[in-house]
């Protein structure tokens, strides 16, 4: 699955094109790299998301095409 649809889908992101925009702003890491847009989220990723001050790291535990919102928090846990 593309990185910004894994963020929307997720909830870590609310709007798709706010997570397009901070891929191509730079501010979505993944593995430690900046990560365009397109890239390929695979389980066992580690993403970094810079949103103004608020640095958020989270692992990426299952990836879905459609999940509920209450059960988004399950496709992620946060990495201290």
């Amino acid at each position: 699955m593309r990185l910004d649809k894994y963020l929307k889908v997720s909830r870590l992101i609310k709007r798709r094109t706010v997570a397009n925009e901070a891929c191509d702003a730079g501010k979505v890491v993944v593995n430690g790299k900046a990560a365009r847009a397109s890239y390929d989220v695979k389980p066992g990723d580690v993403l970094e998301i810079t949103l103004g001050a608020k640095t958020v790291t989270v692992r990426v535990t299952e990836v879905k095409e459609v999940v509920r919102k209450e059960d988004a928090a399950s496709m992620y846990e946060a990495v201290v």
